[in-house]
């Protein structure tokens, strides 16, 4: 993610969003399910970590969390999770080969150009190991469109996710839905899938 006026509106909320994240961990219908596929003491990417929440739950449950952000005030508190290992990073800095077994993206490739989403979901594949999980959720819908924090968001439908997914040489084992209100305090719709390399 490169867009300014996003990562400036997560800095100067960052606390903002972190209380509404650690509300929203315990309900989280997907990640139980993650949990419960990844082999025992596997290595995890929480792309777009956010404050840390999930990525924090991830490593309570054994498994070894790198954890990346693009905003600094997040990668801050991701960092005082126990057992999360935070970095700066932007979706396009993520590279290597066979290194996760897993890779949960919440919420976070939402923000990323249209067009660069192939580029992003190619190299995720390759820094997955084979058969590794891949978790994405993001806002349901067409087009591309700043909401009233002036974060830039990119909606997909589960037909155009899919396709991406397998384009980028993703087998697609299950799909979830729903709606949640955000940091903007509207309630919008998402769709989750489920996946391995």
């Amino acid at each position: 993610m490169s867009d300014d006026e996003t990562l400036k509106t997560y800095a100067a909320k960052a606390d903002t969003y972190a209380d509404l994240v650690s509300a929203s961990v315990e309900k989280d219908v997907m990640l139980p399910a993650f949990l419960a596929a990844l082999p025992a003491t596997s290595h995890v990417l929480d792309l777009g970590c956010g404050p840390g929440h999930f990525a924090a739950a991830i490593a309570a449950n054994g498994h070894r969390v790198t954890a990346t952000d693009a905003v600094q005030e997040m990668v801050d508190l991701a960092s005082k999770h126990d057992g999360v290992t935070a970095r700066l990073a932007r979706f396009d800095q993520i590279s290597g080969s066979g290194i996760y077994d897993g890779i949960w993206a919440n919420f976070s490739l939402l923000h990323a150009a249209r067009d660069d989403m192939p580029t992003h979901l190619a190299a995720l594949h390759r820094a997955l190991k084979p058969q590794g999980l891949f978790h994405i959720a993001l806002k349901s819908g067409t087009g591309s469109k700043r909401d009233g924090l002036g974060r830039l968001y990119t909606y997909y439908t589960e037909e155009e996710l899919t396709e991406l997914l397998m384009q980028a040489g993703f087998t697609v084992t299950g799909t979830d839905r729903g709606s949640d209100t955000g940091l903007d305090g509207v309630r919008a719709d998402w769709i989750a899938v489920a996946a391995h390399g």
